[in-house]
């Protein structure tokens, strides 16, 4: 059944819109939208979003390789590099500081009425884009190859069962989530 869903483009669509709707509806729900509590964030005087990601992280990763060991999904880790890092940091810190806004909340909020989203974070996303789209011949081999690294999740550099990493990370981040907790974070 998943290899006909996949071959067909019009069901990814409707299920990338329909799970694009869901990820906006929950991240407005959980307040990630707002714009007082991104910039609460950023300034570590409200951990919301921070509490938010971290829930969505631990229920993900439990997910995913649950899927994955069942045969649903497959992960493909991607060589990295310094230079794409940098200029990837760059440009979405540059964004988020200029607006107060991710692309996924930008879009979350421009679903609740936000104009200054829909104005400001929408129309910066293409401008964005579009001027990345116009330099990538530029800087693809120079810059973005830069400090090349490899191909390596966590458990292959670790040396460790896939699991017990899962375990580890899974018990860091609630430990990290009730100590936010605890402390009226």
């Amino acid at each position: 059944m998943l290899v006909t869903l996949h071959k067909n483009k019009i069901a990814q669509i409707l299920l990338g819109l329909l799970f694009g709707i869901a990820f906006g509806f929950l991240l407005q729900k959980g307040g990630a939208t707002d714009y007082d509590v991104i910039t609460g964030q950023l300034l570590l005087t409200d951990f919301t979003v921070l509490k938010l990601m971290l829930s969505a992280v631990i229920v993900g990763m439990i997910g995913f390789h649950l899927l994955r060991d069942f045969g649903y999904v497959q992960s493909h880790a991607a060589e990295g590099s310094v230079g794409s890092n940098v200029i990837g940091g760059l440009v979405f810190g540059i964004g988020f500081a200029l607006l107060g806004y991710c692309p996924g909340t930008v879009a979350g909020a421009v679903g609740t009425g936000a104009l200054d989203a829909l104005f400001g974070g929408m129309v910066g996303l293409l401008i964005g884009a579009g001027v990345f789209a116009e330099i990538y011949p530029l800087v693809k081999t120079r810059i973005l190859r830069w400090g090349k690294f490899p191909a390596v999740t966590v458990p292959e550099l670790l040396n460790l069962n896939l699991w017990i990493v899962i375990i580890l990370m899974e018990g860091f981040m609630i430990g990290f989530l009730l100590l936010l907790e605890y402390y009226g974070l």
